[in-house]
């Protein structure tokens, strides 16, 4: 157990951090052969939730369910480029309505509602790397257009080249002092250092998304032919898996030493964000901010990395899926050092910021608060089960359409993760279910269909138990006991 208890908050808000880490597979936070000595401390300072879940990939899927605390059976933004509908509330606006100013460095990759914007030539419909309701940007460094970083480059003398992703393909070649992280990192701290009061930060750093190349010295910390192994693919795979195996975008490398190189690369970006995070934590130290800060870390999704012959992220394999969260809240410390295994969701986060805030939850949330296990305490009646979803109708769209496609409703899938089993069901009413006891991979089938059963009733129960309920608890009438609920800033918009 951690030291003894803070006594309770004063008045005063608390800091709330929210940093994410694009990209960020859970096992590579814990694999002491990965040097992350920052996360480490925080680890010492908060507490891990060592099997916690994205809702859905790839990037903006996985943020709205992550700033709405919502599954994406509810919100609806299933791929990069889906607007997310203006009537839901997320953390950014939550935090507006109760004093602070929510500031964002970097991005949220989150699309306009685009019947919200009146003039069909508005920018913001050009592009899904919008920034998400509530937040003011005070460095928005978008990863398909990351310019304040390329013109800061060229500043100090380097000519990182015409886009982000070829200043990003050469940060091998330069000291990792001007890495897209350390760029961010020097943004923030200017920033903090001009702050006085309660603040809200949103810090989401690129970093280890692709491309797999690390910055300066990172780039060589570790050796391709000692960069762990990975589980290869079934020799039976789903017509789904089968079809990545064969795309170029997504299948990994078939020779085993471009695989090493690859992960090689991927460690050495997570080596290398975690150090420039490092000094964040250390400038809030410095300033006395440290024990009046909340720290939420976490990614948006994972990475195949190689396993079951994937990269990137999509599919129904946990890599992509299972990611870190480390909480670290001051006023809370019973828990520092604990590791939970109990399995939680990104939707908790929002759930968790509102609880440890101490003010009343939407209704929209879908997730739970975390704030008894930063207590030291495990929760009654916790979930037993996580979910997630993935949608790839997006192979098949191009731009807006009014157009309602009923086909496309079957290119989905949603999992339903136990300790003993992973069921995964499709759109078009197929379905897999992984014997995870008898082989912990994901390449052994549960062929007992009383066990199948089993898995499928309590998929249905989720979804029956987490649809949509904002007013679903409200009865219009005469006799009025409670209060309505005054609009908010989202609902109104």
């Amino acid at each position: 157990m951690g030291t003894a208890q803070r006594s309770e908050r004063t008045d005063a808000k608390p800091n709330v951090l929210l940093v994410t880490m694009d990209q960020l597979r859970a096992d590579a936070v814990f694999d002491p052969a990965i040097s992350t000595p920052t996360l480490d401390a925080l680890r010492n300072e908060g507490v891990s939730f060592l099997r916690h879940y994205a809702q859905a990939a790839p990037c903006s899927p996985a943020r709205a369910a992550l700033y709405t605390g919502t599954y994406q059976m509810n919100n609806r933004v299933v791929a990069n480029g889906t607007p997310l509908d203006a009537r839901f509330d997320n953390v950014a606006l939550f935090a507006r309505r109760n004093g602070y100013d929510p500031v964002l460095f970097g991005y949220t990759d989150q699309s306009i509602d685009p019947r919200t914007v009146a003039d069909p030539e508005d920018p913001r419909l050009d592009s899904y790397e919008e920034v998400l309701p509530g937040f003011r940007p005070v460095c928005h460094l978008p990863s398909i257009d990351s310019s304040p970083w390329l013109s800061w480059l060229r500043h100090h003398g380097f000519d990182p080249g015409t886009t982000t992703n070829a200043a990003l393909t050469s940060e091998p070649d330069r000291p990792a002092g001007y890495s897209v992280s350390a760029f961010l990192s020097e943004q923030f701290l200017a920033w903090l250092n001009e702050q006085h009061g309660p603040w809200f930060a949103h810090l989401s750093f690129l970093r280890p998304h692709p491309p797999y190349g690390a910055a300066g010295e990172f780039a060589r910390a570790y050796d391709p032919n000692n960069a762990g192994s990975w589980i290869t693919p079934t020799t039976k795979p789903h017509p789904l898996h089968g079809a990545a195996l064969s795309l170029p975008g997504v299948a990994a490398p078939s020779d085993p030493a471009e695989i090493g190189v690859m992960r090689a690369q991927y460690f050495g970006m997570i080596s290398e964000v975690d150090h420039q995070f490092g000094r964040i934590i250390t400038e809030l130290k410095r300033s006395n901010q440290w024990e009046h800060t909340i720290v939420l870390l976490t990614a948006d999704h994972g990475e195949q990395l190689g396993d079951h012959g994937l990269k990137e992220k999509l599919g129904f394999f946990p890599q992509s899926y299972h990611i870190p969260l480390i909480v670290h809240d001051p006023f809370h410390q019973n828990g520092y050092g604990e590791q939970i295994h109990a399995l939680t969701e990104s939707v908790d986060v929002f759930a968790t910021i509102v609880d440890l805030l101490e003010l009343p939850a939407p209704a929209q949330i879908d997730g739970m608060s975390l704030k008894a296990f930063l207590q030291g305490t495990t929760p009654h009646g916790w979930r037993t089960a996580a979910h997630y979803e993935w949608d790839w109708r997006y192979l098949f769209l191009d731009g807006p359409s009014t157009i309602v496609h009923r086909g496309l409703s079957e290119h989905n899938l949603a999992v339903h993760l136990t300790n003993e089993m992973a069921y995964v069901h499709f759109g078009d009413n197929s379905s897999l279910c992984f014997d995870l006891l008898a082989d912990p991979t994901w390449r052994t089938l549960v062929v007992d269909p009383a066990k199948i059963l089993e898995a499928a009733e309590g998929m249905l129960s989720w979804r029956q138990q987490s649809l949509e309920r904002t007013m679903t608890d409200m009865l219009i009438g005469k006799e009025r006991t409670g209060r309505w609920p005054t609009p908010t800033a989202s609902a109104v918009t």
